[in-house]
């Protein structure tokens, strides 16, 4: 399999590539330190339609594949692994199931300050006994007149002490087909976003307390019987996840390596010393395995198109 870009996509990865370098790189590390989110950034990228790569034109997209999705989180998070986050955060979980499934109604209502980099969309789905046994929350949705009354815990969502808006998994009735997800936004009354603590890689994770939270039938983004379809958007999550992953650690081997080049031990820089070389080999071979099956995942995977096409 052929995974040479084509034109259009070297020149879109040259783009992304240059402007990482040359306005992200610099402030790297103060954002990385920074327990805010970076906004500006974000805003920047709206500018730039890197928000909502994935999606059609006529929702706000760009219309691009997974492919264009990929080259803009790894050209990002070489220069700023902050800021690949938030391309991450606007082409891949929560927002893409918002994306695929949501009416027309819905869209109108929170998509747009999504794609322009005003607000997050979290996804509330673990709990604090069911853990990764998805069938197994326990988070009740009890239909009430037109209206929907939510009761539950959920743990472990990224962005989940910053979102406006929160896709929560939720139960409308006994076993795996009685699963669904519905639309909370922050604010609502009985809605409650715990204390923060960090992930290891230092971003922030609230619990979030749901009691009697009481939300319209408009809210609801998948009835009974669509947790089949919300989780199948896991498979092309991981890609996002896997994208990012390459490319921090394409980061570190890069600031890895400039060190060995310049720093010197007993007269010689440390790039010459031949049991680093072999360590740095490794790490290079590793990284280029690691993208070339994140790539063919990539191509072959639904919205993924074939390179050099």
């Amino acid at each position: 399999m052929d995974f040479k870009l084509n034109e259009d996509q070297q020149i879109f990865h040259n783009t992304v590539t240059r402007f990482a370098r040359t306005e992200l790189a610099p402030k790297a590390s103060e954002r990385a330190a920074s327990e805010d989110y970076p906004w500006d950034v974000a805003a920047k990228f709206a500018d730039m339609g890197l928000l909502g790569i994935l999606f059609a034109e006529e929702d706000g997209g760009m219309g691009g594949s997974l492919v264009e999705a990929i080259l803009a989180i790894q050209a990002v998070a070489q220069a700023c692994p902050k800021s690949g986050d938030v391309i991450q955060a606007a082409n891949f979980g929560p927002v893409r199931t918002f994306v695929e499934y949501a009416t027309s109604e819905q869209k109108a209502r929170y998509l747009s300050d999504i794609l322009a980099g005003k607000a997050l969309i979290s996804l509330g789905m673990t709990e604090p006994d069911a853990g990764s046994a998805v069938t197994e929350l326990a988070t009740t949705a009890m239909a009430e007149g037109d209206d929907f009354i939510i009761n539950g815990t959920k743990i472990f969502g990224t962005h989940s002490s910053l979102a406006n808006l929160f896709l929560v998994y939720v139960r409308f009735g006994p076993g795996t087909d009685g699963i669904g997800s519905v639309l909370i936004e922050r604010g609502t009354p009985g809605f409650e976003i715990g204390r923060p603590s960090a992930f290891m890689n230092g971003e922030d994770w609230s619990p979030l307390y749901f009691d009697n939270v009481r939300i319209p039938k408009e809210n609801v983004l998948l009835g009974a019987g669509g947790f089949r379809k919300q989780i199948a958007g896991f498979n092309v999550e991981r890609l996002g996840n896997a994208a990012r992953a390459v490319a921090v650690g394409r980061h570190a081997f890069t600031l890895a390596r400039d060190h060995a080049l310049t720093r010197k031990q007993f007269g010689r820089p440390l790039s010459e010393f031949q049991g680093l070389q072999w360590k740095f080999a490794e790490m290079e071979l590793k990284l280029e395995a690691a993208q070339l099956l994140l790539m063919r995942a990539a191509v072959n995977s639904a919205g993924g198109i074939a390179l050099g096409a």
